[in-house]
């Protein structure tokens, strides 16, 4: 294929999938109360953000068919610029993608989780420069916020040993309390009741 014509093939692409979105759309608002609505998210969001939003759809919406699809934020991506999503919600890496349209709805933070017996257990607040004193258990790159975490630490010139990274809050939340580090979570993922041989620390 000519060079034109890869450019000329991109554009006609875009059309194409603007029609497919244009005639769900239609489809959508002629049967306001019916329907499919895919959404594309992070396990953590699907664990802990959209549990609720969720339900009071399902209640306001119960004969809309909602399908979570859970996946990397660059999965997440590319399952909406190909149509194959109708939404996404994860944190980082969504908002550089120039063919999505974005927009913040909440602040994430981050909270360190360690277990009872820990020495940093019974401090209200702790410092970057204290976390660096142990091994770290947090997200992979490029999620949950993790471009945050790192950005902290590099600001005060600090390289904390990340020891274990997990997808999953539930599963950073059994290496932390089998002693192996300190977690860095959303204190969403935390709940004192369901994570009674852990604490939580701004």
């Amino acid at each position: 294929m000519t060079e034109p014509g890869k450019e000329l093939l991109a554009v006609v692409e875009r059309m194409l999938h603007d029609a497919a979105n244009i005639r769900r759309i239609a489809e959508q608002f002629t049967q306001r109360d019916v329907g499919h609505l895919v959404v594309a998210t992070t396990h953590t969001q699907a664990r802990y953000a959209l549990p609720e939003v969720v339900a009071g759809f399902i209640r306001e919406y119960p004969k809309v068919h909602l399908a979570l699809h859970q996946g990397s934020p660059r999965e997440i991506a590319a399952m909406l610029l190909a149509g194959d999503a109708d939404i996404g919600i994860a944190t980082e890496t969504l908002a550089d993608e120039p063919g999505l349209a974005t927009f913040p709805f909440y602040a994430w933070r981050h909270s360190v989780v360690v277990p009872r017996a820990h020495p940093l257990a019974d401090r209200r607040a702790v410092t970057l420069a204290e976390l660096v004193e142990h091994p770290v258990i947090t997200y992979p790159p490029g999620y949950t916020g993790r471009g945050r975490i790192d950005a902290a630490f590099a600001a005060q010139g600090l390289v904390p040993e990340v020891a274990i990274t997990a997808l999953d809050a539930d599963v950073i939340k059994t290496y932390v309390a089998m002693g192996l580090g300190v977690g860095i979570v959303t204190p969403k993922a935390f709940d004192a009741h369901r994570d009674p041989e852990l604490v939580r620390i701004d």
